[in-house]
């Protein structure tokens, strides 16, 4: 009965779940990763590919903190482009198209060979307590064949596959993707404890046979000239031998098929009751709501080096079979189109995020966290986000160590938490860069100087690897420190100023003025100032350190600005709101107010003040009670 005993243990081996028991055996704990399948370890059960907007910056921050999605991500890039080049800095976003297969393969790679970690295949059926006067604890799980598993801490990140209910058309199929079973029990475990649940729907396009596909038809969609990575640890490269995608488009043709079939969609006739997601919708969705547009762009990505296998992103479908396959052969490329297997919908179980901690821990079951798409969120990134804190809390918390909870301003996984567990969800939630106050404080770029001190504080991030970060900051502040204390002549640089469409100087300026200007860059000032470009040769300086040092000096008014506005609102962070305030004797509050607060019941003021439905007047009278 010993080896059944663990520390924590994860139920589920998605993106998650891996992210989860990785971090949680790495800190430390005798971990169990409870799967149903592991030649399916974080599968890329939608399209493939890593990151995008503000996801992007997520992959970039679970790096920084010591996670393995951007890592493996790199491992197995097929593509890689910068997204939203000509915008801001702050809109920067890495995207990478990865081998399917090899993800999934270099996970499990990394999950067999960490110490402490430890992987069962089976199905989790039920969540063990242990009753207590205070309350109900997590004592384990019981699982489809009969064992039972003990531990401290358990982490649910089932993803979609809880009562999971597949649809095409009219036809109906229990499993949590294609090819794999639903999950049962768990639910009802959490509802007879007090849990409340909920349904929500994604779906999921057609698979395509590339050799029937017309590819001279197509437009292709090239990766970068130079294409970066998303991992700050030098043991990763950049992607070679880049595969295309392609832009495909729908028609007048395409759409009439499709809205001939509505008749029969589950999406439409009642059937599908779940939420579904407003900024991933399906194809059917797009037409109802879009009625008047003649075509929609689509992106044919392939799944991975060695298979013909292709996703087409933008034409999710719950449509019968027939009518997608009609209408895909209405597209131009496609007359001859063979698929793997249709796209379908599927519905499955979450639990309202209003109900954890901002640790992930939920608010019912002590030692119980939740992570992924139970909480209502959609994509890879939000739930590898999420496996990784509710990792780090539980470990943190079972060694008796404070929790690690982000700000808004300190990380685009803080304001993925904080908008969860404070305003809760009414649709799978996404992330978008105008979801973050802070965005020009949270960009891609910097998210190694904002969270690898705290990843190396955790143990998550090797000594080597922490000595390289302090190395690239000393860089970066050298780089600033020279050109801040080096003036030029205008005669040195009007030539070179005016080449580049800027103006002219009557009088001796530093480096450091210039490249705030547009058009003013490191290269180019370096081609046209002999000390500047010693200085970077001589103390061999990487595109990543003169990138950084360039985005610091452009963007310096509004980055100092931003610090400002978040440094006043971290105040309310610091004011605390006991756990068992009784917020309906505070008669000087709002009815809406005191029925928020009582039903999310906030830690802080600060979290108190982002509740929907809580007046700026509130919360002067909570800063009256707890903080004057």
């Amino acid at each position: 009965m010993t080896k059944l005993q663990y520390d924590l243990i994860v139920v589920g081996g998605g993106h998650a779940g891996c992210e989860a028991s990785s971090a949680a055996a790495r800190m430390g704990l005798r971990t169990l990763l409870l799967t149903m399948d592991m030649t399916k370890l974080a599968d890329m059960s939608c399209n493939p590919a890593i990151g995008g907007v503000a996801k992007g910056q997520i992959v970039r921050e679970i790096d920084a903190l010591g996670g393995q999605t951007g890592r493996i991500a790199d491992f197995t890039s097929v593509q890689f482009r910068m997204l939203n080049r000509s915008k801001g800095a702050a809109m920067w976003s890495p995207r990478a198209q990865c081998d399917k297969s090899r993800f999934s393969e270099r996970w499990r790679q990394a999950l067999e060979n960490t110490t402490n970690l430890y992987i069962w295949q089976d199905a989790a059926t039920e969540l063990l307590f242990d009753r207590r006067d205070a309350g109900l604890r997590i004592a384990g799980v019981r699982t489809r064949m009969g064992v039972e598993f003990a531990a401290r801490a358990v982490i649910l990140t089932s993803g979609t596959f809880l009562s999971g209910m597949m649809h095409c058309g009219a036809e109906q199929a229990e499993g949590g993707r294609a090819g794999d079973a639903a999950s049962h029990g768990i639910t009802e475990c959490l509802r007879a404890v007090g849990f409340e649940t909920g349904r929500m729907k994604t779906g999921t396009p057609a698979r395509l046979d590339a050799r029937t596909i017309d590819f001279e038809a197509l437009e292709p969609q090239y990766g970068d000239d130079q294409p970066g990575k998303f991992s700050f640890s030098s043991d990763t490269q950049p992607v070679r031998d880049q595969l295309p995608c392609f832009l495909v488009y729908t028609s007048p043709e395409v759409h009439a098929v499709l809205r001939g079939g509505f008749d029969r969609s589950p999406l439409f006739n009642g059937t599908i009751t779940g939420i579904g997601p407003r900024y991933c919708p399906s194809i059917e969705d797009k037409l109802r709501t879009f009625a008047e547009k003649e075509q929609h762009q689509l992106f044919l990505e392939p799944e991975g080096r060695t298979t013909n296998e292709y996703y087409l992103n933008g034409f999710s479908s719950s449509l019968p079979w027939d009518v997608q396959l009609e209408a895909l052969h209405k597209i131009r490329g496609f007359e001859d189109l063979h698929i793997f297997r249709p796209g379908y919908a599927i519905e499955y179980d979450y639990f309202p995020p209003m109900q954890l901690h901002h640790t992930l821990e939920t608010k019912t079951v002590e030692g119980l966290y939740f992570a992924g798409q139970v909480n209502g969120t959609t994509g890879y990134e939000e739930a590898a986000a999420q496996g990784l804190m509710a990792g780090i809390n539980a470990s943190l918390k079972l060694t008796g160590r404070e929790p690690l909870i982000l700000a808004r301003d300190e990380a685009y996984i803080g304001v993925l938490i904080d908008d969860l567990v404070t305003k809760g969800v009414d649709e799978p939630y996404r992330m978008f860069t105008s979801r973050a106050e802070y965005r020009i404080l949270l960009r891609q770029d910097n998210a190694d100087l904002r969270l690898t001190p705290k990843g190396y504080e955790l143990g998550l991030i090797p000594k080597r690897r922490y000595d390289e970060f302090l190395q690239k900051k000393s860089n970066v502040e050298s780089l600033i420190s020279f050109v801040r204390w080096t003036g030029v002549h205008p005669d040195e640089i009007n030539g070179y100023l005016i080449s580049v469409g800027s103006d002219p100087l009557t009088q001796g300026r530093r480096l450091f003025d210039l490249l705030m200007r547009n058009g003013v860059t490191f290269r180019n000032l370096a081609s046209a100032d002999a000390r500047l470009a010693n200085f970077i040769r001589e103390h061999n300086l990487g595109e990543e350190e003169i990138e950084e040092a360039e985005i610091q000096i452009k963007y310096r008014g509004y980055i100092e600005r931003e610090k400002f506005i978040a440094e006043k609102l971290h105040r309310l962070e610091n004011i605390r709101i006991p756990e068992d305030f009784d917020f309906f004797s505070l008669q000087s509050l709002t009815i809406e107010a005191r029925q928020k607060l009582s039903r999310i019941r906030p830690g802080t003021i600060g979290q108190a003040s982002r509740i929907p439905g809580v007046s700026p007047a509130d919360v002067n009278v909570l800063l009256v009670k707890f903080g004057r």
